[in-house]
């Protein structure tokens, strides 16, 4: 639960006024209202009614619910066996392609007349195939912390006509690509089980038209036995729309929908938002309590995307004494340049769905990500050498490369700004970077 820092702040505030306007009264009032009546009483108040201060303290009481269960889903079984197996499948490379290496958990859905069992080695750090000619199946431990192999993912899936290329090979010297060809699958089901019982269920849709690997219309859904559902669906059209929801226990958390304004204004349909018909073709609905409603100029921020791939390139200089140091410049300088066209172009806000009223503007702001730490070598100058010199790691200096990401922060109407994630968990943002990869997937 998000501590009450900000209601303190606005209750002992409003002591110190009472106190300094009527010292000369000692008399105590018969009734004092607890925090948490006094939290009770703010979230009675429609948020016009409230100044910024009290504004923030009820949306962090109507928050806290969402929080809680968006916190429970990094607790859950399956979602920490699923992560799991990514990470296995990082630590040692399958081939169910028969010729691409490298494939990651998302792979396993998205392929189809692809077979084979795998089983983890834990002593070898390794996954071991035995041949299959009905399923593929992964065989791995449930947990980081585990030994044992007490979990398994298995797929099957109906192959499309869609034929694509995987690069299999490249030969550098004589430029010939090697290509592995599978069938785009038109239906796809995984089961995920643990000791033995089942743990999630898996399903995917997608139909193809005219030969296209992006799919006309697509859907997944994900179903945890603890009461976790997520699923997205998607369809081309004049305007593209996507729709992704998160739910427990069929009570709904969060529900994302991007498309036109026509798609939107649909969808907009209680009394306190008509206000907002026409101008939004982005919402995202937060339980019970709030909106966000986006007003994406999609053309400007296609363009703005496209000139800082253009312009912002990475290093190419690897003999560079200060290739590092361009390489982290590189990195901060084009997150700032997505964070400025979506602060330009996106525009989000975050709205009351109870009363209509507008809490916050949505920004975002660059922060520093994850970064690990490695050797600069240094450059010998020695004409004997046919480039004028040679590299050496004697006496290299241990240099950090640093990556960033783009953070949400609330901004209120005082000007003041706080993460998103302080009241809504970092699982929120989790699920709307994933809803938003998955839109622009379609964007082809």
């Amino acid at each position: 639960m998000i501590k009450k820092i900000l209601l303190a702040s606005l209750v002992l505030s409003q002591l110190a006024i009472s106190c300094s306007s009527d010292d000369s009264d000692d008399t105590k009032p018969e009734t004092e209202l607890s925090l948490k009546e006094q939290i009770a009483e703010l979230v009675k108040k429609p948020y016009s009614e409230l100044t910024p201060e009290q504004q923030k303290s009820k949306l962090e009481a109507e928050a806290n619910e969402m929080l809680t269960q968006l916190d429970k889903t990094k607790s859950s079984g399956a979602i920490e066996a699923l992560e799991n197996l990514s990470r296995l499948l990082d630590v040692s490379s399958v081939d169910i392609f028969n010729g691409k290496n490298d494939n990651k958990a998302e792979d396993i859905l998205n392929v189809s007349g692809v077979y084979g069992i795998y089983t983890w080695n834990n002593a070898t750090q390794k996954w071991v195939k035995t041949a299959s000619s009905t399923e593929l199946k992964f065989v791995f431990p449930a947990k980081k912390s585990q030994t044992a192999n007490n979990a398994s993912f298995s797929a099957k899936s109906t192959s499309s006509d869609i034929k694509v290329a995987i690069t299999d090979t490249y030969n550098w010297s004589t430029g010939v690509e090697v290509n592995d060809y599978i069938f785009l699958p038109t239906t796809s089901d995984a089961i995920l089980t643990i000791d033995g019982k089942e743990s999630a269920t898996f399903n995917q849709t997608a139909k193809y038209s005219n030969g296209k690997e992006v799919p006309e219309e697509f859907a997944y859904k994900m179903f945890l036995n603890d009461g976790y559902t997520w699923q997205m669906s998607s369809k081309k059209g004049t305007a593209n729309s996507a729709s992704a929801s998160l739910t427990f226990n069929g009570k709904t958390l969060i529900n994302f929908n991007g498309g036109s304004n026509a798609n939107i204004d649909a969808l907009i349909d209680n009394d306190e938002l008509v206000q907002y018909r026409g101008k939004a073709n982005g919402l995202f609905q937060l339980m019970d309590n709030f909106v966000i409603l986006a007003d994406t100029d999609l053309a400007a921020e296609a363009a703005d995307k496209a000139t800082l791939r253009n312009t912002v390139k990475y290093p190419q200089n690897y003999n560079s004494p200060t290739y590092y140091d361009d390489v982290n410049a590189f990195y901060k300088k084009y997150e700032e340049g997505k964070v400025a066209n979506y602060n330009k172009n996106v525009k989000p806000i975050l709205v009351s769905k109870k009363d209509g009223t507008k809490i916050a503007d949505i920004v975002q702001r660059v922060e520093k990500g994850y970064s690990y730490v490695t050797q600069q070598p240094v450059w010998v100058a020695d004409k004997g050498y046919s480039e004028g010199g040679y590299w050496t790691y004697e006496g290299a200096k241990n240099v950090t490369v640093q990556y960033y990401e783009s953070v949400d922060y609330l901004k209120f109407n005082d000007k003041t700004e706080v993460s998103m994630d302080t009241y809504f968990s970092t699982g929120f943002s989790t699920f709307k970077n994933k809803f938003e990869e998955f839109e622009k997937a379609f964007d082809k």
